[in-house]
């Protein structure tokens, strides 16, 4: 893919920030976020400089509304995704196992209340619920107000807009994400290479 604003591929600026830096480096992950009509709005959290922080974010917004409230909807749902990390937009979109794994849990915890089974399959179901509020994106609790849910202040965004609005597609990226981190016993090094046993 051409890099922005350079006039080469992704690959070759990848080789000459290799060259200019003097360190091996390699693209780990990446994303597209694309609308047919509407805004990709980005946001970048604790920003260093321009475009490198400790979070990026993408929000592609579906609408033929002006795009300057779409912008501006775009850039508080970014911030609200840096501070949530919400793990889908809808329940629809949420990883089964992963639904699947918590229903479990939580079934587990309300048979181990003694209560009768009909009591503990409607205990579950308020928990999923709840687990549902707080993992998926148009369902939690907007934090630019702290009241509204995500998904009534999209709903609210349209009439500003002038056309309906339709959330398609986020991206988090967080420093350091997925990257396995070795747990290191420095004492345990030190005695080992000096012959000392702990």
């Amino acid at each position: 893919m051409p890099f922005p604003g350079s006039g080469h591929s992704v690959s070759a600026e990848l080789t000459e920030a290799i060259a200019k830096i003097g360190e091996n480096m390699n693209l780990r992950r990446a994303d597209v976020v694309s609308v047919t009509d509407g805004v990709v709005e980005s946001y970048v959290h604790a920003a260093t400089k321009p475009g490198m922080g400790k979070i990026g974010i993408l929000v592609a917004l579906e609408s033929t509304g002006d795009k300057q409230v779409l912008s501006a909807l775009g850039k508080q749902l970014a911030m609200h995704i840096a501070a949530t990390s919400p793990l889908s937009i809808s329940p629809d979109d949420l990883d089964q196992t992963v639904v699947a794994r918590e229903r479990a849990i939580f079934a587990e915890q309300a048979r181990e209340s003694g209560k009768p089974a009909e009591i503990v399959e409607k205990m579950v179901e308020g928990r999923v619920r709840k687990y549902y509020e707080e993992v998926t994106l148009l369902a939690q609790t907007f934090v630019i107000d702290g009241e509204t849910k995500v998904g009534d202040a999209i709903k609210a965004a349209e009439k500003e807009a002038g056309a309906p609005i339709k959330l398609t597609q986020f991206v988090r990226f967080g420093l350091g994400e997925g990257i396995d981190k070795i747990a290191n016993d420095f004492a345990a090094e030190v005695a080992a290479t000096s012959g000392v046993k702990q």
